[in-house]
């Protein structure tokens, strides 16, 4: 699949894998030691949703109204979703947004810095150039964020294990060819053999054509107790029909705050035959 991510920003997939990375951010958080995140495939860090209407080159369909923008302005949503909407709505202001609906929308980097600590640091790895440069400058320069252009994949190696002996690693690649599955299962495999205590998350597609059931297999072979949330939102569809987040070693009581967004998301979120899942993939 070839994923542009700057026309998907705020879809229901981002919805999905930021609200959970909320939460697993706020769960390390419960011990004041501070952890390294590390961002294999971090993007430009922020997006404008004004251009995903835009197109490559003629005006498209936004997908953010029905992700972030069916969540914008419910009052029922849980604590957890509750908690990622807030922060997506402090990020759209600082970026100067003062009309009623979102304009700016964080990626994952951002969404992390926001959530993070002082003794929390970010280490951000993009491969493209043009996505490189502008996260480079969308942080100016942080003192406790690192950023490179580099293949995602060398992070896991050069990172880890981390002086916090803490981490958070996000593997979230486009899947723009069939090999991309096994590099993730493989970056998972050798993240936990270089850092077993360390937490592991990765994003991936559910399509008609992805591999996902043998990815799932994969990953429950994975040396750590390890969960999978899924949501469907177009069960018939021909595309991507849906997504799902795998979590080797999820913090303590994370399966729960996980089947809270997901059960939430389901209904909430626009789509013919919606339905979500957590469930343990392994027990180790």
């Amino acid at each position: 699949m070839n994923y542009r991510h700057a026309f998907h920003a705020g879809n229901y997939a981002d919805v999905l894998k930021h609200a959970l990375l909320v939460q697993l951010v706020r769960a390390l958080q419960r011990k004041e030691r501070g952890f390294v995140f590390v961002d294999t495939h971090a993007g430009r860090g922020g997006y404008d949703l004004s251009i995903a209407a835009e197109g490559d080159a003629r005006p498209r369909e936004p997908e953010w109204p029905r992700g972030i923008g069916s969540l914008w302005d419910r009052e029922d949503a849980p604590a957890a979703v509750r908690d990622y909407v807030g922060i997506v709505r402090g990020y759209d202001r600082s970026r100067g947004n003062l009309t009623a609906a979102p304009r700016y929308y964080p990626g994952s980097p951002w969404i992390a810095r926001l959530v993070g600590r002082p003794q929390d640091r970010l280490e951000l790895w993009e491969r493209q150039p043009a996505e490189c440069a502008a996260l480079r400058s969308s942080f100016g320069g942080e003192r406790r964020v690192s950023i490179h252009q580099a293949d995602g994949y060398g992070a896991i190696k050069a990172c880890l294990p981390p002086a916090e002996r803490r981490a958070l690693v996000l593997v979230d690649p486009p899947y723009e060819d069939q090999g991309e599955w096994a590099a993730v299962a493989d970056a998972l495999g050798e993240g936990l053999r270089r850092f077993a205590a360390g937490t592991y998350a990765a994003w991936y597609p559910l399509t008609a054509r992805a591999r996902a059931t043998g990815f799932i297999e994969s990953m429950s072979a994975l040396d750590a107790p390890s969960l999978a949330a899924e949501l469907v939102v177009d069960a018939d569809g021909e595309g991507m029909r849906g997504c799902g987040v795998v979590v080797a070693n999820p913090p303590w009581k994370f399966d729960d705050e996980a089947r809270s967004i997901v059960a939430y998301l389901a209904e909430a979120l626009p789509g013919a035959g919606s339905e979500g899942s957590v469930r343990w993939i392994s027990t180790k």
